[in-house]
């Protein structure tokens, strides 16, 4: 079966969740491109959006219907060439339109499994859920005739414990998006010792076809990114407490987040981004990681807490960020929850003295806006943390503290085999997680 006919009957699980709608938009694109084809003329394509909720299927539609009129609109010149034999499409707009309707004519939303029992290519997007995936995995095989292969986009769980407790016997491997997978470039491919040659063969494919960057992570629970996100969550969540002997837990917090956003130059402090990820998420994945750790406890009693008092993080299906450690208005955070009084204080309130305290940047600061689009970056950050390492100010101590945390977690995973090399590290953290430079750097020795 070549790349073309595997792609033929497809279906993706968690279609109208987060990740799962932006891989059925990106499939239902590259198999609308595929069977304009002149050699599949004729050939039906399908694509099965399989999802428990018809709300969230009927949304989905709606979301498709945008997104694929917007990637149509970027490549008119293309598809101008795919209808190339259809004259009644002349204007532009006529072109955009009709792909519009080739590739909502391949999705099939439904809340039926069974539709999937015909595939030759299942994505699964499921809960983070080991028995759930497994569950369901299996019964789908177990129904499919087809020696399907199965792409779980599990962020944690490793991949041969699915493999074994569903019995499919290298027909699993993990394909990693990044979230959301539509605008990340990042895919984390994990195979086992029994991954079939060709479905990861047919793996570097797809992510080809779909311009995505491919790191190869090792079969460990949490992989790289996680592996890397989840102890630098720990530890931002650690320093905090650490502060919290000497002030407010509120005002620990925001100074661990601005720390690791202004001083290290990161698109979002930790704790926007564990409220960006979902407080929920986070503590599940840990959990989910942890039996796995021989010699660490990836676990947080202040986490245990967050959800106890039903403060989860994540996003609404608007896209717009709920509360969580902070508070956000229009987008941006305005205040830090007190699990205490279980309310949030303003940073009005407190962030003039806490901003002082930290003390300034460094003069040769570059806010994250600006220092990521530095050609050859590495000479900016090199000074830019020499400096830093000159200043007695309690920003830069915690700074420098934290780059060299976040250096040790990278090297780490390389020691421990879960990635491959320095560099895999790093280009998960630069492409998935948008930082400025590697965590595996000369800059904190």
């Amino acid at each position: 079966m070549n790349y073309d006919e595997r792609l033929k009957h497809v279906s993706v699980l968690g279609a109208a969740g987060k990740m799962g709608s932006g891989i059925l938009l990106l499939t239902a694109v590259e198999m609308a491109d595929i069977s304009l084809k002149p050699e599949n003329k004729g050939k039906t394509f399908v694509l099965n959006a399989i999802d428990l909720s018809d709300d969230g299927l009927a949304g989905l539609m709606d979301y498709l219907r945008v997104q694929v009129q917007k990637i149509a609109e970027k490549k008119a010149v293309m598809l101008r060439q795919l209808y190339a034999d259809r004259n009644d499409l002349i204007e532009n707009f006529d072109i955009i339109e009709q792909y519009v309707i080739d590739v909502l004519r391949i999705v099939r939303p439904t809340t039926a499994i069974e539709t999937s029992y015909r595939s030759n290519l299942i994505f699964e997007a499921v809960s983070e859920n080991k028995d759930l995936k497994v569950k369901i995995l299996k019964q789908i095989d177990t129904n499919n005739p087809n020696q399907a292969w199965f792409f779980t986009n599990t962020s944690s769980v490793p991949i041969h414990i699915i493999e074994d407790e569903a019995g499919l016997k290298g027909r699993v491997l993990g394909f990693h998006f990044y979230n959301p997978p539509a605008i990340q470039k990042l895919v984390e491919l994990i195979v086992t010792a029994n991954t079939l040659p060709e479905a990861t063969q047919f793996a570097n494919s797809y992510a080809k076809a779909l311009r995505k960057v491919v790191v190869p992570s090792n079969d460990f629970a949490g992989f790289i990114g996680n592996g890397h996100f989840m102890r630098d969550a720990l530890h931002g969540i650690n320093q905090a407490l650490e502060l919290a002997n000497t002030i407010p837990l509120t005002e620990a917090i925001y100074k661990v987040n601005k720390v690791s956003q202004d001083f290290l130059v990161r698109p979002m402090g930790i704790f926007q981004l564990i409220d960006y990820v979902g407080v929920d998420v986070v503590q599940f994945i840990m959990k989910v990681m942890n039996p796995f750790l021989a010699t660490e406890d990836l676990h947080s009693d202040l986490l245990d807490k967050m959800m106890e008092l039903g403060v989860k993080g994540g996003q609404l299906s608007s896209g717009a960020q709920k509360d969580g450690f902070l508070k956000y208005e229009k987008g941006s955070p305005v205040a830090v929850f007190d699990s205490k009084a279980g309310d949030y204080v303003a940073f009005d309130s407190f962030s003039a003295k806490s901003d002082e305290q930290l003390g300034a940047l460094p003069n040769s600061f570059k806010p994250w806006k600006t220092a990521v689009k530095i050609a050859g970056n590495e000479t900016h950050f090199g000074p830019y943390f020499e400096e830093m390492k000159t200043m007695k100010t309690e920003g830069a101590i915690l700074a420098i503290r934290y780059g060299k945390r976040s250096d040790a977690i990278g090297r780490q995973l390389v020691a421990d085999k879960v990635a491959h090399n320095d560099q895999d590290v790093n280009t998960v953290m630069l492409t998935g997680f948008f930082h400025a430079y590697g965590p595996i750097n000369s800059f904190f020795e």
